[in-house]
């Protein structure tokens, strides 16, 4: 899988309005972030944005369709849509939708964060 340095700078540049990111690389891709939320891929020089049931209707209702790979097999689809092509046209295209990603993952982060483990009183002794 081709990894472009330079597109990854591009749309780090893009987003530079929408406020601090980074990206890193991991399995042949890159992830973006901001905090420490991902919120983007980058895969074969294509841009995906995450997704949740609220924004993923955005996303097809441009006919944009899902990140998805094959895994012994079988195709693996992930919450993360191809964005739109106007993203790389103009930066507060690509912060609305950077938005909507961070959002989308801002949440779903919160909801798989396990909650704190309630202290157990101690049981008087008799």
């Amino acid at each position: 899988m081709p990894r472009s340095r330079e597109f990854v700078e591009f749309v780090l540049e893009q987003m530079a309005p929408f406020g601090r990111v980074r990206a890193r690389a991991m399995f042949g891709g890159f992830g973006i972030y901001r905090d420490e939320h991902i919120f983007a891929i980058i895969v074969d020089d294509r841009l995906y944005f995450k997704t949740d049931a609220a924004t993923r209707g955005e996303f097809e209702a441009k006919g944009l369709g899902p990140f998805t790979y094959i895994m012994r097999g079988k195709p693996v689809t992930m919450p993360y849509f191809e964005a739109p092509p106007e993203v790389f046209e103009e930066p507060d295209t690509m912060c609305h939708w950077a938005r909507l990603a961070y959002d989308a993952a801002d949440l779903i982060g919160k909801a798989k964060t396990p909650a704190k483990p309630r202290r157990r009183r101690a049981k008087p002794k008799k």
